[in-house]
């Protein structure tokens, strides 16, 4: 696993967010094809820095929790604070592994103003890798809003023709949630008398002030992920963004949500998560039913398919509120799984949308007979989707399923029948894309996929295999933070009768959740 005590010495992190800073400011200042290298440059040493930290990440169940930490105090209370745990690590793995195919899907299809498009994303990178590595909570903060920043340009600058709405609406949208969130922070630094995140994490608020923090928190949280009814900036955002701010939007900007209540809303306010449980699988519930209808009669392929991300992130809240190990684990599993096929289905569209312009599923038709590389690629992605055994989704839906059984069994059987249209729209998606016969003149003519294309979306198709094959090499390192989180929950007491819907008392549920969650590797 390599020497963890010189890495652990070694500024990785800082190094991390600073190669993508520095190719960003380089390509400001560079013609289109000098910057197209610079990105894909910057974005490769990035990848191979992020296979460094994993590498020499302790995963041995002696390891410290916290690695590769760097503190230098800024003014007050406020510090450069870096480190990550293993659920930090997972994510972080994800941003860099999708960055330089975002840089390749972007190769052709941009043209004006290529340097400012490079340097937009590859200052997201930075901040992204920021969001997930910070441990003071205003440095958290600061990484987590200026995410919107760049994100906000991509879809205004080159999205599509309705795009400066788009752009504004996915901007106060989440801007308006994160206000809440900061004047919490202000609040909670005041009381625990730190800004430091594993300390606050540990902190006993008071289960009456925890009732507004978790409010204040879900707010922010609730509209990144996003959850029903705060979920509709995403539709307008994925179909006006270009083809890479579709894919890092779905495959990373989404997870931003979820890593918050995992990381903030769980361990900091048990109680208040305990007592609200009952919210949160509700909005759940109706999100995976109605998002998974809605995806059903979508014309548009962005749209069906950013309807569907809302419906799956469905499953990692319900997931995360569960309070066990599996249904945690397994919640991780799917955002991880979901960064992934969500962002290859993105770039499916995006290859058939360059050659023809135009998105709407029934334009095409019999893409297998000349185009067999991509329909073998999309069906894979389109099989993953659907949660198919052997790919990546399969994993964190049944562990998530498995958890939400032991706290509600109301709950998981409305979250397996959204699994069930999933099915439906995606299956349906591919028969008319895929299949039937070769009428227009214009698909006929479409060439299969080019090299450049097949370097985007191969490295995708193994990923979401392995992770299907042996997901074992993605639980091991987060396994004893989740333990860390579920053991918080313990505590919990829900008041009377809110939590109601988690069915069993939460000591039930944590002291079961390991035996369950082996049996599920067992089973797989």
């Amino acid at each position: 696993m390599g020497d963890h005590t010189i890495m652990n010495g070694f500024p990785l992190l800082s190094l991390m967010l600073g190669v993508p800073m520095a190719g960003a400011v380089a390509c400001l200042y560079s013609n289109a094809a000098t910057a197209r290298m610079i990105a894909l440059i910057a974005t490769v040493i990035n990848l191979a820095l992020g296979v460094v930290l994993w590498l020499n990440f302790d995963q041995s169940a002696s390891a410290a929790q916290w690695q590769f930490q760097e503190y230098a105090p800024i003014f007050g209370r406020f510090a450069w604070a870096l480190g990550i745990d293993g659920i930090a690590l997972t994510l972080i793995a994800l941003t860099v592994f999708l960055m330089p195919i975002c840089i390749l899907a972007s190769w052709e299809a941009i043209e004006k103003r290529v340097g400012e498009y490079m340097a937009a994303f590859l200052f997201m990178e930075t901040l992204m890798i920021g969001v997930f590595g910070a441990q003071d909570i205003f440095l958290f903060y600061i990484f987590f809003e200026a995410g919107l920043i760049p994100m906000y340009l991509i879809i205004g600058i080159w999205g599509g023709v309705d795009r400066i709405y788009a752009s504004y609406k996915f901007f106060l949208y989440t801007l308006l949630g994160s206000v809440l969130m900061l004047v919490a922070m202000l609040w909670m630094t005041r009381e625990a008398g730190t800004t430091d995140i594993p300390t606050l994490m540990a902190y006993d608020f008071d289960p009456r002030v925890q009732t507004w923090l978790w409010l204040a928190f879900f707010a922010s949280f609730a509209v990144k992920m996003p959850m029903w009814p705060v979920h509709t900036w995403l539709p307008d955002a994925h179909v006006q963004a270009p083809t890479a701010g579709s894919v890092i939007l779905a495959g990373v900007l989404l997870k931003m949500g979820g890593y918050g209540f995992i990381r903030f809303s769980l361990p900091m306010f048990p109680d208040a998560s305990a007592q609200f449980a009952w919210l949160v699988f509700g909005l759940s519930m109706v999100a995976v039913i109605y998002t998974s209808l809605v995806a059903l009669v979508q014309s548009d392929m962005k749209k069906l398919i950013a309807y569907s991300s809302v419906a799956h992130m469905a499953i990692v809240t319900v997931g995360l509120f569960a309070f066990n190990q599996a249904g945690i684990e397994g919640a991780m599993m799917v955002m991880l799984g979901h960064g992934l096929v969500s962002g290859a289905l993105f770039l499916c569209v995006g290859v058939i949308y360059d050659r023809l312009h135009t998105r709407e599923i029934d334009r095409y038709g019999g893409l297998s007979i000349n185009m067999p590389k991509y329909a073998l690629l999309f069906l894979l992605f389109t099989m993953a989707s659907v949660g198919l055994p052997g790919t990546s989704n399969f994993v964190g839906e049944f562990l998530a399923l498995m958890g939400v059984y032991e706290a509600s069994s109301l709950v998981a059987l409305v979250a397996t029948t959204g699994i069930i249209l999933g099915a439906a729209y995606m299956l349906y998606l591919y028969r008319r894309v895929a299949f039937g016969d070769l009428t227009k003149d214009d698909v006929r003519a479409m060439p299969d996929l080019s090299a450049r294309e097949l370097v985007m979306l191969v490295p995708i198709a193994l990923a979401v295999l392995w992770m299907g094959v042996y997901p074992e090499s993605f639980l091991r390192p987060m396994r004893a933070d989740v333990q860390a989180v579920v053991a918080r929950l313990a505590h919990a007491k829900p008041a009377g009768d809110a939590h109601v819907t988690a069915g069993k008392p939460q000591h039930a549920a944590t002291h079961g959740a390991p035996e369950t969650h082996e049996a599920a590797g067992e089973a797989h």
